[in-house]
């Protein structure tokens, strides 16, 4: 008994050779920008629609909001917007709403050509937990005689 050569149309290979001839999702994307507006855009416009983006976050979906709050956002070039993100987890759940959220603000400004660029920045972007202790130090900072009170008066500010 002879086996003929069956090709299904699932077959591994005929989706590998196929994946090849398609253009790269980069060039497909350069291709498709050329005869759109390129507008200018400024960092408030930017900061208008971040701030937005976490008002709606806040209510629809707190733990996306509660991963993207401290992301900070800024113009880094003319057709660039440069993301900075705390940690890998953080950034999947921008993941979710970015799409949507740059797709908004092209259209917003009519500027299709955006580039984002992501940057992985722990430095700035720890959140530190004000204890009332903290605040007191940072008040005391500006006005000295707050620690003169303090001394005399023995604050419990734990």
């Amino acid at each position: 008994m002879t086996r003929q050569n069956y090709s299904s149309a699932f077959s591994i290979n005929a989706f590998l050779s196929k994946g090849d001839d398609q253009p790269k999702e980069e060039e497909a994307a350069a291709l498709k920008t050329d005869g759109l507006p390129k507008n200018h855009f400024t960092d408030t416009d930017l900061l208008a629609e971040w701030n937005l983006l976490l008002k709606q976050l806040q209510k629809k979906d707190t733990l996306a909001f509660n991963a993207v709050k401290v992301f900070k956002v800024m113009k880094s070039g003319e057709n660039q917007i440069t993301v900075l993100f705390p940690s890998d987890s953080a950034k999947a759940e921008f993941d979710k709403v970015s799409r949507e959220f740059f797709n908004h603000f092209k259209t917003k400004v009519h500027n299709f050509s955006i580039e984002v660029v992501y940057q992985r920045d722990t430095e700035n972007l720890k959140i530190e937990v004000m204890t009332k202790r903290k605040i007191f130090e940072k008040f005391a900072e500006k006005n000295p005689l707050l620690k003169d009170l303090d001394d005399l008066m023995r604050f419990d500010l734990t």
